[in-house]
Protein backbone atom coordinates (compact mmCIF):
# COMPACT_ATOMS: atom_id res chain seq x y z
CA UNK A 1 0.00 0.00 0.00
CA UNK A 2 1.31 3.42 -0.97
CA UNK A 3 0.79 6.43 1.31
CA UNK A 4 2.44 9.72 2.20
CA UNK A 5 3.39 13.06 0.68
CA UNK A 6 6.89 13.65 -0.70
CA UNK A 7 8.50 16.63 -2.40
CA UNK A 8 11.20 15.64 -4.88
CA UNK A 9 13.04 16.95 -7.91
CA UNK A 10 13.71 15.37 -11.26
CA UNK A 11 17.31 15.38 -12.34
CA UNK A 12 18.28 16.86 -15.70
CA UNK A 13 17.74 13.47 -17.38
CA UNK A 14 14.14 13.22 -16.16
CA UNK A 15 14.92 10.68 -13.45
CA UNK A 16 12.92 10.56 -10.26
CA UNK A 17 14.21 8.98 -7.08
CA UNK A 18 11.21 7.08 -5.78
CA UNK A 19 10.76 7.95 -2.10
CA UNK A 20 12.20 5.18 0.07
CA UNK A 21 8.84 4.47 1.78
CA UNK A 22 7.27 3.88 -1.64
CA UNK A 23 10.16 1.68 -2.77
CA UNK A 24 9.52 -0.91 -0.08
CA UNK A 25 8.69 -4.12 -1.85
CA UNK A 26 10.00 -2.96 -5.23
CA UNK A 27 12.91 -4.83 -6.73
CA UNK A 28 15.53 -3.22 -8.98
CA UNK A 29 14.55 -3.99 -12.55
CA UNK A 30 10.91 -4.62 -11.63
CA UNK A 31 8.40 -2.95 -13.94
CA UNK A 32 6.29 0.03 -13.00
CA UNK A 33 3.38 1.16 -15.13
CA UNK A 34 2.87 4.89 -15.62
CA UNK A 35 -0.68 5.77 -16.63
CA UNK A 36 -2.63 8.94 -17.33
CA UNK A 37 -4.17 10.29 -14.12
CA UNK A 38 -7.33 12.36 -13.87
CA UNK A 39 -6.32 15.88 -12.78
CA UNK A 40 -3.06 16.25 -14.68
CA UNK A 41 -0.92 13.81 -12.74
CA UNK A 42 0.70 10.49 -13.57
CA UNK A 43 -0.48 7.31 -11.81
CA UNK A 44 2.23 4.74 -11.12
CA UNK A 45 1.31 1.10 -10.49
CA UNK A 46 3.45 -1.90 -9.67
CA UNK A 47 2.76 -5.03 -11.70
CA UNK A 48 0.15 -6.38 -9.29
CA UNK A 49 -1.69 -3.05 -9.18
CA UNK A 50 -1.68 -2.67 -12.95
CA UNK A 51 -3.07 -6.20 -13.39
CA UNK A 52 -5.87 -5.34 -10.95
CA UNK A 53 -6.63 -2.14 -12.90
CA UNK A 54 -6.65 -4.08 -16.19
CA UNK A 55 -8.93 -6.77 -14.73
CA UNK A 56 -11.33 -4.06 -13.58
CA UNK A 57 -11.37 -2.38 -17.01
CA UNK A 58 -11.87 -5.67 -18.86
CA UNK A 59 -15.16 -6.25 -17.00
CA UNK A 60 -16.65 -3.60 -19.26
CA UNK A 61 -17.72 -4.46 -22.78
CA UNK A 62 -16.21 -2.76 -25.80
CA UNK A 63 -19.80 -2.41 -27.02
CA UNK A 64 -20.15 0.36 -24.42
CA UNK A 65 -18.84 3.62 -25.86
CA UNK A 66 -17.79 5.07 -22.47
CA UNK A 67 -15.90 1.87 -21.64
CA UNK A 68 -14.05 2.04 -24.96
CA UNK A 69 -13.05 5.64 -24.33
CA UNK A 70 -11.76 4.93 -20.82
CA UNK A 71 -9.90 1.79 -21.89
CA UNK A 72 -8.40 3.59 -24.88
CA UNK A 73 -7.23 6.47 -22.70
CA UNK A 74 -5.73 4.22 -20.02
CA UNK A 75 -4.03 1.69 -22.28
CA UNK A 76 -2.72 4.20 -24.83
CA UNK A 77 -1.18 6.33 -22.08
CA UNK A 78 0.54 3.41 -20.32
CA UNK A 79 4.33 3.23 -20.33
CA UNK A 80 6.41 0.53 -18.66
CA UNK A 81 9.46 1.69 -16.73
CA UNK A 82 11.99 -0.18 -14.65
CA UNK A 83 13.35 0.85 -11.27
CA UNK A 84 17.13 1.06 -11.39
CA UNK A 85 19.42 -0.17 -8.62
CA UNK A 86 19.37 3.31 -7.02
CA UNK A 87 15.57 3.36 -6.84
CA UNK A 88 15.04 5.76 -9.73
CA UNK A 89 12.73 5.75 -12.72
CA UNK A 90 13.42 7.70 -15.88
CA UNK A 91 10.41 9.49 -17.26
CA UNK A 92 10.67 10.48 -20.93
CA UNK A 93 10.66 14.14 -21.86
CA UNK A 94 7.55 13.50 -23.98
CA UNK A 95 5.59 12.29 -20.96
CA UNK A 96 6.85 15.15 -18.79
CA UNK A 97 5.87 17.70 -21.42
CA UNK A 98 2.44 16.12 -21.99
CA UNK A 99 1.62 16.39 -18.28
CA UNK A 100 3.37 19.75 -17.78
CA UNK A 101 5.64 18.25 -15.15
CA UNK A 102 8.61 20.44 -14.41
CA UNK A 103 11.71 19.93 -12.27
CA UNK A 104 9.96 20.02 -8.87
CA UNK A 105 7.40 17.30 -8.26
CA UNK A 106 5.13 16.02 -5.53
CA UNK A 107 4.79 12.27 -5.10
CA UNK A 108 1.65 11.12 -3.29
CA UNK A 109 0.76 7.69 -2.05
CA UNK A 110 -2.78 6.80 -3.20
CA UNK A 111 -3.43 3.29 -1.89
CA UNK A 112 -2.88 0.84 -4.74
CA UNK A 113 -0.67 3.29 -6.68
CA UNK A 114 1.24 6.52 -6.26
CA UNK A 115 0.90 9.77 -8.14
CA UNK A 116 3.45 12.15 -9.63
CA UNK A 117 2.32 15.78 -9.84
CA UNK A 118 4.03 18.93 -10.99
CA UNK A 119 4.55 20.80 -7.70
CA UNK A 120 2.70 23.98 -8.73
CA UNK A 121 -0.19 22.03 -10.26
CA UNK A 122 -0.62 20.06 -7.05
CA UNK A 123 -0.54 23.16 -4.85
CA UNK A 124 -3.32 24.73 -6.94
CA UNK A 125 -5.32 21.49 -6.83
CA UNK A 126 -4.87 21.26 -3.07
CA UNK A 127 -5.96 24.88 -2.50
CA UNK A 128 -9.09 24.36 -4.60
CA UNK A 129 -10.10 20.99 -3.16
CA UNK A 130 -9.06 20.79 0.49
CA UNK A 131 -12.10 22.83 1.56
CA UNK A 132 -14.38 20.09 0.13
CA UNK A 133 -12.75 17.22 2.03
CA UNK A 134 -15.36 16.99 4.77
CA UNK A 135 -18.36 17.16 2.45
CA UNK A 136 -16.81 14.61 0.07
CA UNK A 137 -16.19 12.22 2.97
CA UNK A 138 -19.82 12.65 4.04
CA UNK A 139 -21.03 11.86 0.51
CA UNK A 140 -18.97 8.69 0.44
CA UNK A 141 -20.34 7.63 3.82
CA UNK A 142 -23.89 8.09 2.54
CA UNK A 143 -23.11 6.12 -0.62
CA UNK A 144 -23.48 9.10 -2.95
CA UNK A 145 -20.15 8.51 -4.66
CA UNK A 146 -21.68 7.33 -7.92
Amino acid sequence: MYFGYYEHSLDDKGRLMIPSKLREGLVAGSPLYIVNGFEGYLSVYNEEGFKALSNYLEKYSDFNEDARKVKRNIYSSTFVLNVDKLGRIQISTNILARYHIDHKVVVLGAGDHFEIWDEETYKKYQEENDKDFSSLANKLERGNDR
